[in-house]
């Protein structure tokens, strides 16, 4: 994809990989607006991007996006781009049976609030002389992380409706990205994550990601190296041992 010149929406851009790329992206020139559901968190990357400008959204309510959307649209005609970097990831207790809550809230944030979006600014994006959608799965759409269930499965939903839609969308002026990161210190579970010397460090993901974006990603994924395993695990006959890795007896 173009990466200046551009008028972009990330959502999710208060924290982790949404706010690192948001900042990417505005340091390279262009128009950024970020959402999410704190209004706190989004003033602090606000008051430190001086132009850059933030919304509130609940991306479980589908006539809070839909609101959102609109407003997006009137204030910001030239948008041409949106990032669906929103998401949660909790961890679930099957057996326990206290689970159901976090599941539904897990599927209408990672998965129908991305499809409801969508859906909204899609006619908009069509009308642009060139656009950009990207979504952001995850390493573990391709491998799941058993005590994560639903954030995982949403992951691998994502996954397919990307390319579903970059299909759909192959003759028209919409290109359609997909962000699969891998395993990153960042706060999405909480401050231990940040620290784990496990997890790829942000500024690493972020520089080698917006470099990926410069580019012409093959299959229209955005994959660092460090998610390679995971990506490829089913066709490199790799799926069982990766599982293992990722869920250790």
């Amino acid at each position: 994809m173009q990466t200046t010149g551009n008028t972009i929406l990330i959502t999710g851009g208060g924290s982790g990989i949404g706010q690192g790329l948001a900042e990417a992206f505005h340091r390279l020139g262009n128009q950024v607006i970020i959402s999410g559901r704190r209004q706190a968190a989004l003033d602090a990357v606000v008051a430190a991007n001086p132009g850059m400008t933030a919304l509130t959204v609940d991306m479980t309510d589908a006539q809070s996006i839909a609101a959102f959307a609109s407003q997006i649209i009137a204030d910001y005609p030239s948008l041409n781009a949106v990032i669906n970097n929103a998401g949660i990831m909790v961890s679930e207790d099957l057996v326990g049976g206290n689970f159901l809550d976090i599941a539904e809230d897990a599927i209408a944030t990672n998965l129908l609030g991305p499809i409801r979006l969508t859906a909204a600014l899609l006619p908009h994006l069509l009308a642009q002389p060139k656009a950009t959608i990207l979504t952001v799965s995850s390493g573990l759409a391709f491998v799941p992380m058993a005590a994560t269930p639903t954030y995982s499965a949403t992951k691998a939903a994502i996954h397919s409706y990307t390319q579903s839609l970059r299909h759909q969308l192959r003759n028209t002026n919409v290109g359609v990205l997909e962000i699969a990161p891998p395993y990153v210190q960042t706060h999405l579970q909480g401050a231990h994550q940040a620290s784990d010397p496990h997890a790829m460090p942000l500024d690493e993901y972020l520089a080698e990601t917006m470099t990926l974006l410069a580019g012409d990603p093959e299959n229209g994924e955005v994959l660092v190296q460090r998610v390679y395993p995971l990506r490829f695990a089913e066709s490199t006959g790799k799926a069982a041992a990766m599982f293992g890795m990722v869920n250790p007896a």
